[in-house]
């Protein structure tokens, strides 16, 4: 692509064929240098927030082929070229390139895995009266349209990057001619295009974020947000109070936010909101301040959300859609009494997001293994194939040992659980199945036909003395649906430590399996657990008597309504901990079919390679990579639960932290040993999808099942440190942990782990503006009072003062 024009004459790129017309009014700042690539990114998008001439420039970013960086941005107004190359490095930090002003100069364009960020505006054509005030500033200066020919004095047009003069006059125009952005707002910083507002506030550095002065002028709050917003305040206990009654209204916006409205907003549209619902006190500095630290410190939306959150999102979208309904009909009433016709495609109401908040997004890279089994399955099924691939590989591993780090030695014990909504496309994992299972199935295939040989022939004998005993090698992996306990056993006892493996079009298909005593949940826990026994003990000489260790992989699939069912009376046994969870998101109504690729002989050629090395592979087998990673994960599931102090996330996040280890070492035998970068990203987001399913669908009974007679507080994980000010009292933490549903004979333990941690330092009362008794300080970040007890002091997650 040409950076600065779209046509040459003659078929010719060179700066005398350029047509003065086509140019683009935006350059690319190329950074050669990687010691300077990632400076570049952070303050490349801290300078698209910025007051100055470059907010709102930023077009596009992206990796060039030998991994240094491209940054295209829209030319202030009567700039040229050289000028803006030179201002715009010298506010990044980095050298200038002369190379990079010639008019004729070409990039190649990378892939898309590539893109770090791209403008809603990138690439497209400005509006006419925009071309025409940018050619007569060029003009004026005695330049050409496109700000070419004759020398320009220095002095005749000085530039500082860092003025915010004639920052209006500079910003992109939209397709209407009037500013996309206005002066004053608070834009939303460039982000990847996967990214949401709530991830804005940490792209400034220190100090670079500026608090506009007033609300965004641009655009509105929309209905569903100002109901979400009064469903919140109720949710925080504020019903029927003035949430913009001063000296209580900082606590009460905070509470608001603590309670999940900044979760399903972004950080603009909150301010908007906020200016409906609390007009005085969103005209003040603090309540700006208040709003973008909120954000900053806790705008993570790869955390599951808590069933509250779901809840309040789907029923601020139902009330929004019934009103959208009904001024819809309104507006038709009023049309038809003034004798106007009206046709019925007026009436397209439409939800603009789903009832349910989505899962994390699946990483753009995968590894070889993983991008060759969904590389024909639609994108709204990928993930749940993602995950339901590994159960069948891993059955393919016999003898094979992979040290945990606890020094616990696992087989590939992986089962999956896709749950998901009637009609959403559970059968899409079934393509991937079969063909990783062909085999196997076909070695099973053999053997079925040499038992029913033998079950014919002793059928024939009767009672007959030389009948023939049952076959040797009878190994048979993939068992039937309806199998009994009994020929369970006898099939582990037959397999020669090979795995067993079904899938099951129902979860309940399982309680052919129950026996006893609901034996299928036990096999689910014993399938888990490494050196398990199992078996029965019976009189009958033609009864089946077997001590057998347990090696079952799975997958299910079933409504999330009916999996959740069928786990109830089990929720704290064991088996949701042990299963991989998957789910699909729930489609628009009336969207378009899904389309599958071709499974040919090429695909089946491709995926042999890895089918073999996982048969091969025997012993144990030290896996570094996979090793360390396990520990990071550990590491960051543990300082979450340190700092949410959730029991249950903490608890489930043990074993989904095995089967995340499970799934790195299967992808690294299946690669023949070798590690791919592309294993970490994967692996994090599967843990982190895992967790997600189980928070979202099991978390609230979870709570209720262990603490019965108590009233679940259905909220999700929230990090209690970050809700404390910088410093505290021991009776704020107790007074927190009381607001929040916990036991306050924690706190003591609580406070201990954290001052061991190095989260928080112990400090006497009257240092630093905490005084023991003096019930104001920093009042204006919490309203719980100061007690004559210990003060502390946090060493991370502090927040912003306000000045």
């Amino acid at each position: 692509r040409c950076a600065h024009y779209y046509q040459f004459r003659d078929n010719r790129r060179s700066q005398k064929n350029a047509v003065p017309e086509s140019f683009l009014f935006q350059t690319t700042i190329d950074v050669d240098d990687k010691e300077y690539v990632d400076k570049a990114i952070e303050k490349a998008r801290e300078l698209n927030c910025s007051d100055t001439i470059w907010n709102g420039a930023l077009l596009h970013l992206e990796y060039s082929a030998r991994k240094k960086l491209h940054i295209d941005i829209r030319m202030p107004v009567g700039m040229t070229i050289e000028e803006t190359q030179r201002a715009h490095c010298e506010a990044l930090g980095v050298p200038y390139d002369e190379s990079c002003i010639t008019p004729e100069r070409m990039l190649f364009i990378t892939d898309k895995a590539s893109e770090i960020y791209r403008s809603p505006h990138w690439d497209e054509a400005l509006p006419q009266e925009e071309l025409k005030r940018r050619r007569q500033a060029y003009l004026d200066r005695g330049l050409t349209i496109d700000g070419r020919a004759g020398k320009v004095n220095s002095l005749q047009f000085t530039v500082n990057s860092n003025s915010n003069d004639n920052v209006q006059n500079n910003r992109l125009s939209g397709s209407n001619g009037n500013p996309a952005v206005s002066h004053g707002s608070a834009i939303q910083p460039a982000q990847p295009g996967n990214s949401h507002g709530a991830d804005a506030g940490n792209l400034g550095s220190a100090g670079g974020y500026q608090i506009p002065d007033g609300l965004p002028t641009s655009g509105t709050a929309s209905e569903k947000s100002l109901i979400a917003f009064d469903l919140f305040t109720e949710s925080a206990g504020l019903k029927n109070v003035n949430i913009d009654t001063e000296g209580s209204r900082h606590s009460s916006l905070l509470a608001i936010m603590s309670a999940g409205a900044s979760r399903v907003m972004s950080e603009e549209e909150l301010r908007r909101v906020v200016a409906v619902k609390m007009p005085s006190f969103a005209q003040e500095r603090d309540c700006q301040q208040l709003i973008h630290d909120f954000y900053e410190k806790y705008g993570d939306n790869t955390k599951p959300f808590s069933r509250d959150v779901i809840r309040i999102n789907a029923q601020a979208e139902t009330q929004a859609n019934q009103l959208r309904i009904k001024n819809e009909e309104l507006r038709i009433q009023g049309a038809s009494a003034g004798n106007q016709t009206v046709q019925s495609s007026n009436l397209n109401v439409q939800s603009s997001e789903d009832d349910y908040p989505a899962p994390p997004e699946m990483p753009k890279k995968l590894p070889k293994l993983v991008e060759l089994l969904v590389s024909q399955t639609p994108d709204i099924y990928k993930p749940a194939v993602a995950h339901a691939i590994f159960p069948p590989l891993a059955t393919h591993l016999c003898r094979t040992y992979f040290n945990y780090i606890d020094n616990v030695e696992h087989e590939a014990t992986l089962m999956c659980c896709l749950l998901a909504g009637t009609g959403a496309g559970k059968n899409c994992v079934q393509m991937p199945i079969n063909l990783i299972m062909e085999d196997i199935r076909k070695r099973d295939k053999d053997n079925l036909k040499r038992e029913k040989e033998w079950k014919d022939e002793v059928t024939r004998k009767g009672a007959n003395k030389d009948k023939r005993k049952r076959p040797e090698n009878l190994v048979i992996q993939e068992i039937d649906a309806d199998m009994t306990n009994p020929a369970f056993v006898m099939r582990t006892a037959e397999a020669q430590e090979h795995f067993l493996y079904t899938a099951l079009n129902e979860i309940d298909q399982f309680d052919n399996l129950r026996g006893i005593g609901n034996q299928q949940f036990r096999i689910m826990c014993l399938a888990f657990d490494p050196g398990n026994q199992y078996g029965q003990t019976r009189v009958g000489t033609q009864s089946v008597t077997e001590r057998v260790t347990i090696r079952f992989n799975w997958n299910a699939s079933t409504t999330i309504n009916k999996g959740i069912r069928y786990f109830s009376k089990v929720l704290t046994d064991g088996p949701i901990s042990r299963i991989n969870f998957c789910t699909i998101p729930e489609r628009e109504i009336g969207a378009e079919m899904p389309v599958y690729g071709t499974y040919d002989d090429t695909f089946r050629e491709n995926l042999k390679p890895y089918i073999e090395h996982l048969n091969m592979a025997s012993g144990t087998i030290n896996c570094p990579e996979a090793f360390a990673l396990a520990q990071k994960l550990k590491e960051e599931n543990a300082d979450f639960a340190r700092m949410s102090q959730d029991r249950v996330y903490e608890n489930l996040s043990f074993r989904a932290n095995v089967i995340a280890y499970l799934k790195a070492c299967v992808l690294y035998v299946a690669n023949g040993c070798q590690w791919e970068s592309e294993i970490e990203e994967f692996v994090r987001w599967s843990e982190q999808y895992d967790l997600y399913c189980k928070m979202r669908f099991f978390r609230d009974a979870i709570v209720k099942s262990e603490q019965e007679g108590v009233k679940s507080s259905k909220r999700g994980p929230s990090n209690m440190l970050q809700l404390l000010p910088n410093e505290f009292s021991y009776q704020q933490a107790e007074q927190l942990r009381s607001d929040l549903g916990l036991d306050t004979k924690g706190t003591r333990r609580m406070i201990a782990t954290w001052v061991f941690r190095k989260y928080i330092v112990k400090v006497e009362a009257g240092e630093q503006g905490v005084h023991a008794g003096n019930d104001k300080a920093d009042n204006s970040h919490c309203n719980y009072n100061y007690g004559n007890y210990s003060f502390y002091r946090k060493l991370c997650f502090l927040k912003k003062e306000s000045k």
